[in-house]
């Protein structure tokens, strides 16, 4: 089942392979998720790029930018685009440092990295729509790939961000919506302890 709209996000993946004939950049947000775990497709597209391809993109699209939230923004074929930039952008961990791994041609944010962007995002919108999407897409991170979670400790100390190790573990505990994942409760329930074991053995 797919949280979004099949034909939203249809388009949006289309957007998505016109973008990455063209430019370079690290893919972030929900397409990275589904990427690794194969589970949820996106509407939206995140991705981190430098200040030449910034500039790249300045000069075929309609650059928005929000200072607000520290990222600039492109609309194409009705879907949204969020570019965030290395020393501008305020995200949880620094861009310019983001380590990504080839999938399907993409640059895509490893999953550690990614792990602790999704959470951030998380813990920004919690209560919305979006909010639950980013909970769904961190369980579905844990449950189909192989987190390294002394890796992701050892990140979110190195950026001040330790606490999202208990608050992950929370989440985990916290979780119940099956429904998304194709899982019975049970499963789910065994997946969540087998999930809580391994990063108590951080």
């Amino acid at each position: 089942m797919d949280y979004w709209h099949g034909i939203l996000t249809e388009k949006s993946w289309k957007v998505l392979q016109e973008l990455k004939g063209r430019f370079d950049f690290i893919l972030i947000g929900g397409w990275a998720t589904y990427l690794w775990a194969r589970t949820h497709k996106s509407k939206d597209i995140d991705i981190i790029v430098g200040f030449p391809v910034l500039s790249k993109l300045k000069r075929e699209y309609d650059l928005g930018k929000n200072d607000n939230l520290k990222k600039y923004e492109i609309s194409i074929d009705e879907i949204d685009v969020d570019i965030y930039v290395p020393f501008y952008s305020e995200l949880a961990l620094p861009l310019e440092k983001v380590e990504y791994e080839m999938i399907e041609g993409l640059k895509v944010a490893k999953l550690e990295y990614l792990l602790i962007l999704k959470q951030a995002a998380e813990e920004e919108r919690s209560h919305s729509e979006k909010g639950e999407k980013d909970r769904i897409d961190i369980i579905s991170l844990l449950l189909n790939c192989d987190v390294n979670f002394k890796k992701y400790h050892a990140l979110l100390e190195e950026n001040g961000k330790a606490e999202y190790f208990k608050k992950l573990m929370q989440m985990v505990q916290n979780f119940m919506d099956y429904k998304y994942l194709n899982l019975s409760p049970r499963e789910l329930k065994l997946k969540k302890r087998k999930i809580l074991e391994d990063m108590k053995k951080v």
